[in-house]
């Protein structure tokens, strides 16, 4: 009996399932709050210099209007510079008879007293607070790239550690350092703190998504793991309209912060009710807790005389030859990923389709300002984009297969990316549009990748691949903004760049094996032993379809 048959016999898909299922997913509802907030707290309201304090001091007869006029030069849109002065005011510019202007004769200078921002719609952010614009714009961009490399150390730090001390601690610590890490945020002194504690939450955002995948991949039976795992997209989804709402309400980016973190204190309460792995636990050698924790599940869902037949000796009897394996071996490192040829293969596929599913996907999402659409809105738009994508992703990932899926939604996306290259910038409607597609496109290929990837890994190696995939997408992650600069030089380059990335990685995902309907696998030797009876099943094939041409030929003729 493998452990699959044994968790249909304590229940299946029972009353522990659902609220587990239920517990997990809440915690989801605002992690798109965590990973998107700087749409709105490091959002760039226009701006200006601060006007010179002469001219406000002296004249305080003119207008505002006429202030601005005479000390603040505009670029070739007919807009206010946003980090140029003259050196001298202008007062030439405020006589109307005036209509032929030689700008290149006045002087002008970087911005030295500060600047004026626009509040109408962002009141208070990062960007006004510490001024991160013009030489200091950069610094904006930094500090996401900063929470990326979190969620990417996340990813080893916490991978590994829940191979070695199982997921509910992990994830249980996770919940406190994301609410703790959050909270700090809000009340940062300065930009060096901020940048600090992001890095921070992005870790425990890492170690919350590797170690709920895997929760919940490893108590949910097989043939209702591509349904469960399709509502947590729904649940992420209904996350950006969440932050949408919230941070139209709340415009101060530091009760932004803390009203997306306090609730992961109550995320950290209800935790320690969670059941660990005990998938985790056969294969570590603790068949003691992982009969306690079966028989937890048993009497939840209603299967009390399975609870009481089970014990220590019938889960080795029942379970001897993964048992046999796991002792044969306890520390699996990522080396183990690389060392035989089907785990080698699976390893470099999906490492190359989570860098190009985040690189892609970043590139769109954390760009919403350059839409001419208002901010909430484009949100909310990008976020309802992914309710129709996850709904047809779950249909061919549960019919069609995995690999079919996660193939078709990278290429598909990276088409829509190029395809805007052609559109002219003043077709505003139509770029988003493509830009929608292509976002949506890639929601569904995380949908499957986060399935497919626990599929993919065997029991022993799950939270490494889990933490090594994931450390390639913060790479992708962190590497967007970057890319974003390449168009001072060549304008259409990042949309280039971010379209070939997912279709390269569509073309490695079809070498990925299919999982569709295949019980999870425990060891490395048994992902090998698949991936052979497969080849020799593609041989039989094909030796088969061989001897019968001859036969159909001559029946033919």
């Amino acid at each position: 009996m493998s452990f699959a048959e044994l968790l249909e016999h304590v229940g299946g898909m029972g009353r522990f399932q659902f609220l587990y299922t239920a517990l997990l997913a809440l915690p989801v509802f605002m992690m798109a709050s965590h990973n998107l907030l700087q749409n709105f707290t490091a959002a760039t309201p226009e701006h200006h210099c601060l006007v010179h304090h002469d001219a406000i001091h002296e004249y305080q007869n003119l207008t505002y209007e006429d202030l601005i006029k005479v000390s603040i030069p505009m670029d070739e849109k007919q807009k206010w510079e946003e980090c140029l002065h003259f050196v001298n005011l202008q007062w030439w510019l405020l006589n109307p008879n005036v209509t032929n202007v030689n700008r290149t004769e006045m002087k002008t200078e970087l911005c030295s007293d500060g600047w004026t921002y626009n509040r109408s719609i962002f009141p208070n952010t990062i960007v006004t607070e510490w001024n991160l614009v013009c030489a200091s714009r950069t610094l904006k961009q930094m500090a996401q790239s900063l929470y990326m490399a979190g969620i990417l150390l996340g990813g080893i730090v916490f991978g590994g550690l829940s191979d070695r001390f199982g997921r509910r601690s992990l994830i249980i610590w996770c919940y406190l350092q994301m609410a703790a890490m959050g909270t700090a945020t809000a009340f940062s002194p300065n930009f060096s703190f901020y940048c600090a504690f992001r890095f921070l939450t992005g870790m425990a955002f890492s170690g919350i998504v590797l170690n709920g995948v895997s929760l919940s991949v490893e108590w949910i039976p097989t043939k209702t793991r591509a349904i469960v795992g399709t509502l947590y997209g729904y649940v992420y989804t209904t996350g950006q309209f969440i932050l949408a709402g919230v941070a139209y309400l709340i415009r101060d980016w530091r009760w932004l912060q803390l009203t997306v973190s306090l609730p992961y204190f109550i995320f950290f309460f209800y935790s320690w009710w969670f059941a660990e792995s005990a998938r985790w636990l056969v294969m570590v050698g603790k068949q003691d807790q992982a009969v306690k924790e079966l028989k937890r599940v048993a009497r939840m869902n209603g299967k009390k005389e399975a609870a009481d037949k089970l014990n220590t000796e019938t889960l080795r009897l029942k379970m001897k030859e993964e048992i046999a394996t796991s002792t044969a071996k306890h520390n699996y490192t990522i080396t183990d990923m690389v060392r035989t040829p089907t785990m080698r293969r699976i390893s470099c596929c999906l490492s190359v389709v989570w860098f190009s599913t985040s690189f892609a996907y970043y590139g769109l999402v954390m760009d919403l300002q350059n839409f001419s659409t208002n901010i909430y809105v484009i949100q909310m738009i990008f976020g309802a984009v992914d309710f129709p994508a996850k709904t047809i992703s779950v249909l061919t990932i549960s019919f069609i297969g995995r690999r079919f899926t996660q193939a078709v939604t990278l290429i598909l996306a990276g088409m829509a990316i190029i395809a805007n290259i052609f559109v002219p910038q003043d077709m505003q409607i139509l770029r988003t549009v493509f830009a929608v597609f292509g976002k949506g496109c890639l929601a569904a290929s995380f949908n499957c990748v986060y399935l497919y990837t626990g599929e993919l890994y065997p029991t022993v190696l799950r939270q490494t691949g889990m933490g090594l995939t994931n450390t390639m997408a913060r790479l992708g992650g962190m590497i967007a903004p970057v890319t974003k600069m390449t168009g001072e030089f060549i304008p259409f380059l990042p949309l280039v760049i971010y379209g070939v990335a997912p279709i390269v990685s569509g073309i490695a995902a079809a070498f990925l094996p299919e999982t569709l309907n295949v019980p999870l696998r425990e060891s490395i030797e048994q992902v090998e032993i698949q991936s052979q009876l497969r080849k020799e099943e593609k041989k039989q094939a094909k030796a088969l379809l061989s001897s019968t041409k001859p036969e159909m030929e001559k029946t033919a003729s």
